[in-house]
């Protein structure tokens, strides 16, 4: 049985746009036939989903060190958030580097700030969920949150990160540049990503890739993207994705495993 899925990007609003870094939706109107990859992620995400018979779970799902291949498996409609740098303790109450590879329901994860999240959350729709959040976080992240630590991690975050004109520096010019050891930038983003600065960087250099290898020559790609060479480009997509990119975008994927339950569920 064919499968229809449906991807939005939707608006974030205003007042969520320095604790959240994106918001999206997927909704799936059968049985799903095909494999489905979850690639590699940076971000923790709160997912809202509504399963077939309408039952309502909130998940935290931590970032993704590389890509893995799914079966389908049957949903209604999911609302996603990812949490941008820094976030996650404030919100969640636990740092990042402890959710990375996981996904949990949210009321399982420990400390009272996510006992009271799910609390609020637990009888909401999807679509009620962001307008909650809008009226409520940006009070509560900012009486919780260090913002001078939360800055200086974003700023090291986008100086990692490929965008339009502007290849990511490297770690130790990164950390000279916002005046801190490389030891210090770790832990940083330990805390409030998950990740090391370096597998951080790695990541997104391989969504820039992911994101423009239909339009760019591979060897040009590379450069651009911020590798050595062509090779270098190819051996970091394969430890990340599983199979090199020519693979990839030619449908030679790695076998599909089945869903996983949550892994505190």
């Amino acid at each position: 049985m064919t499968h229809t899925m449906s991807r939005r990007i939707l608006p974030t609003p205003r007042a969520l746009r320095p604790w959240v870094a994106g918001i999206g939706s997927v909704s799936v109107g059968a049985e799903p036939s095909e494999p489905y990859v979850q690639l590699p992620d940076t971000a923790t995400k709160l997912v809202f989903r509504v399963d077939e018979d309408g039952h309502r779970s909130t998940l935290v799902v931590g970032p993704r060190t590389r890509a893995s291949y799914h079966l389908g498996k049957r949903f209604t409609s999911c609302l996603e958030m990812r949490l941008a740098p820094g976030t996650v303790r404030p919100l969640l109450g636990v740092p990042a580097v402890d959710l990375v590879g996981d996904a949990a329901l949210l009321e399982e994860l420990p400390g009272a700030r996510a006992r009271q999240l799910a609390r609020e959350l637990r009888h909401m729709t999807p679509e009620q969920v962001v307008p909650h959040l809008a009226r409520t976080l940006p009070d509560r992240l900012s009486a919780a949150a260090d913002r001078s630590r939360t800055a200086l991690l974003q700023a090291g975050a986008d100086a990692l990160s490929m965008r339009t004109g502007h290849v990511p520096g490297q770690v130790r010019d990164v950390a000279r540049e916002l005046a801190v050891s490389e030891r210090q930038l770790r832990n940083l983003f330990a805390e409030g990503v998950g990740l090391s600065p370096k597998h951080y960087a790695r990541i997104d250099r391989v969504h820039a890739v992911l994101a423009r290898a239909d339009d760019v020559p591979w060897a040009q790609l590379a450069v651009a993207s911020g590798y050595y060479d062509q090779s270098h480009m190819t051996s970091d997509f394969r430890t990340l994705m599983g199979v090199p990119p020519r693979s990839y975008f030619s449908g030679r994927l790695p076998d599909a495993q089945p869903c996983q339950a949550t892994a505190r569920h």
